[in-house]
């Protein structure tokens, strides 16, 4: 980029790029403004002449909005997108979806895993994402996710254990959770709907009614009905090291969790918001997936 004359450089990006000064003042303080190589983070910092300004612009890969309200939007994630980009090399995430047909200042509301499908809340102004993420703050919203479990499970079950993120000597698998009485009161229902005997695997519904990480995943593995095809719960971990690491080729994750993805699903959301209740579902058949999943994965073998 190129300023003519000496000038404040969020004044320039204000102008130039029709950011607020509030987010360009930020964008300056992240390093993200570079003169003669260096980033600039004095946020009143002046340019002029040549320098480096790396923004983010949004890529569309055509994913259509399962509903659009005036205050919101909800998408169908497929599994293995990324909510938001892990780093500048990441090629697209639902942010850039969602930013690319909605504009700058639409935001994703909650988080769900890259591996999980399914249903993510995303606001489009301001102030619609601070009252959407109060509500999953206080537990107004009611959220049910299908998964396929290993086993057969005959009866709905009510999961109370408390969960930790671990932190603990293994700083590789740093992102596993686990029950233990010193973490965090968690709970999930689950109802079985369908068992596939050939498989020895059940189709469960799952409401939880807190929001830790890795809940339901932990929930179901801590009950002796792991997720199929989950990667890290249930697995050893070398294995766990060694998927982090995608060193973890489809046929051996096969072997080892029963599928090359995971096999969760965010089916439902219903929410109270600005005196309208909305009650929304995936229109996904995820009972086809897991029947497709299996059929590919025997092949596998």
């Amino acid at each position: 980029m190129f300023a003519p004359i000496k000038q404040k450089a969020f004044l320039y990006l204000i102008k130039e790029l029709d950011y607020t000064q509030k987010e360009a003042q930020r964008l300056i303080a992240k390093g993200r403004l570079f003169v003669n190589g260096e980033p600039m983070t004095r946020t009143a910092g002046e340019i002029e002449g040549d320098f480096e300004f790396i923004y983010f612009e949004p890529i569309t890969k055509g994913l259509k909005p399962t509903a659009v309200h005036d205050e919101f939007v909800v998408f169908d994630k497929p599994s293995g997108v990324l909510i938001h980009p892990q780093n500048r090399k990441t090629p697209y995430s639902l942010i850039d979806e969602l930013k690319y047909q909605f504009g700058r200042d639409a935001n994703i509301a909650h988080r769900i895993d890259q591996e999980t499908s399914g249903l993510v809340l995303c606001a489009r102004n301001k102030e619609s994402e601070r009252d959407i993420k109060m509500m999953f703050e206080q537990r107004d919203m009611k959220k049910k996710y299908l998964a396929l479990v290993h086993g057969e499970l005959k009866d709905a079950l009510c999961i109370e254990a408390p969960l930790l993120r671990r932190e603990d000597e293994s700083a590789i698998v740093r992102m596993v959770v686990k029950v233990h009485e010193d973490g965090k009161a968690s709970k999930t229902d689950i109802k079985p709907i369908k068992y596939f005997k050939d498989k020895n695997m059940t189709l469960v519904e799952c409401s939880p009614y807190t929001g830790r990480q890795h809940q339901i995943r932990v929930h179901l593995f801590h009950v002796k009905h792991s997720i199929v095809g989950d990667p890290i719960y249930g697995q050893s971990e070398e294995d766990i090291i060694r998927f982090l690491d995608k060193e973890l080729d489809d046929k051996k994750r096969i072997e080892l969790s029963g599928a090359s993805r995971l096999l969760l699903h965010a089916n439902e959301l219903e929410f109270e918001l600005y005196n309208n209740i909305y009650n929304i579902k995936s229109k996904v058949d995820f009972e086809k997936i897991c029947r497709e999943s299996m059929i590919t994965d025997t092949k596998c073998e």
